[in-house]
C-alpha cells in the first residue's frame, strides 16, 4: 500500500474526532467528563478484546497501561479540563502544539532528525488553528492553559511511544489493549470525583455509541495503524484535521457563521498538513533506489 493511501486512511481518524465536540454538546449529559471518558474507552476496549481474542503478555502490561494513560486517560481528562476553563479555540490551539512536541520527542526517543520544514509546517498549522478558532475576546485561564499544554504533551508522548513500542500483534489488538487500560484507569477516578450519571436517554446512548464504537474503537485502530507505518511528525500533523472538521460541522449542522479569517485559517491548516507530510517524509539514502532496482532484476 502506498504512503499516500496510508496518509489518507490515517487522516480519517482525526477527521472523525472533530465530531466529538458536536456529539458531546448535543447528545450527552453535561458535567460528567471523566465518567463519559470511561464509558467511551472501556466498553470499546472490551469489545475489541472480545473480537481479537488477544490479551497482552505480562511483560507488556506496564507499557500498555502507560500508553493507555497517555493516549486516553490523562489526555481525555486534561482535554476536558481545558475545554471547561478555556474558550474552545484557545484549547484547540494549545492542542495543535502536539505536532511540534512530537517532532522533538521523536528526536529524543526515536533518534528522528529534526527538519526545518517539519517545524515550519507545525508552526503554520498552529497559527492556522488560531485563526480558525480564536475570537478577539478570548480569555486565558492559567489552569486551563496548563491543562491544554499537558493534554498536548500527553498525546504527543503516546504517539511517539506507540511508534517506539510496537508489539507483534495487529493494530486492532494494540488498540484494544490501550483502550481497556485507559478505561480501567478512568473508571475508579470517575467513581471518586463525579456523582452517578442520570438515567440515559436514547439520544445519550446513541452519542456514547458513536464516541465509543466509531470515535474510539474504529478510529484509534486506524490511528495506531498509521503510527506504525508513517513518520511520527507526519502522523501528528494529521491531527490538525480535527478542528477543521469541528468548524465545518458547526457551520453545516448548527448554522454557525464562518468568517473570511476562519476560512483563511482553514486553508493555512490544510496547507500545513499537506506540506508537513512532505517535510516529514524519510527519504532513502542516495543510491538506495538503484540498489533496490539491481536487486529486483537479480
Amino acid at each position: 500500500m502506498s504512503r499516500t493511501t496510508d496518509i489518507l486512511i490515517t487522516a480519517l481518524a482525526p477527521a472523525v474526532w472533530g465530531s466529538t465536540y458536536l456529539v458531546t454538546t448535543e447528545a450527552l449529559p453535561a458535567g460528567y467528563p471523566v465518567t463519559l471518558a470511561a464509558l467511551r474507552a472501556l466498553p470499546a476496549g472490551l469489545l475489541l478484546l472480545a473480537l481479537t481474542r488477544c490479551l497482552p503478555p505480562r511483560i507488556w502490561l506496564g507499557r500498555v497501561f502507560l500508553l493507555g494513560s497517555f493516549n486516553f486517560a490523562l489526555f481525555w481528562v486534561l482535554l476536558f479540563v481545558a475545554a471547561y476553563r478555556l474558550p474552545g479555540g484557545v484549547a484547540a490551539t494549545l492542542g495543535a502544539l502536539q505536532a511540534m512536541m512530537v517532532i522533538f520527542m521523536a528526536r529524543g526517543w526515536l533518534g528522528t532528525a529534526i527538519r526545518a520544514g517539519a517545524v515550519a509546517a507545525a508552526a503554520a498549522g498552529v497559527a492556522g488553528v488560531a485563526l480558525l478558532l480564536i475570537g478577539p475576546g478570548a480569555a486565558l485561564d492559567p489552569i486551563g492553559i496548563a491543562a491544554g499544554l499537558g493534554g498536548a504533551a500527553s498525546m504527543a508522548a503516546g504517539t511517539v511511544l506507540s511508534r517506539k513500542w510496537q508489539p507483534p500483534v495487529s493494530a486492532l489488538s494494540f488498540t484494544a489493549w490501550q483502550l481497556t487500560a485507559g478505561g480501567l484507569i478512568l473508571l475508579p477516578l470517575a467513581l471518586i470525583v463525579e456523582p452517578p450519571l442520570p438515567a440515559l436517554t436514547v439520544t445519550n446512548l446513541a452519542g456514547l455509541a458513536w464516541l465509543g464504537l466509531i470515535g474510539a474503537a474504529a478510529t484509534y485502530a486506524i490511528w495506531f495503524r498509521g503510527v506504525a507505518r508513517l513518520e511520527p511528525g507526519a502522523v501528528s500533523m494529521l491531527g490538525m484535521m480535527s478542528p477543521v472538521t469541528a468548524v465545518i460541522l458547526g457551520w453545516v449542522w448548527l448554522g454557525q457563521s464562518l468568517s473570511p479569517v476562519q476560512g483563511a485559517g482553514a486553508v493555512i491548516v490544510l496547507g500545513s498538513v499537506w506540506y508537513g507530510q512532505r517535510a516529514n517524509r524519510v527519504r532513502a539514502a542516495p543510491g538506495a533506489d538503484r540498489g533496490a532496482a539491481r536487486l529486483a532484476r537479480a
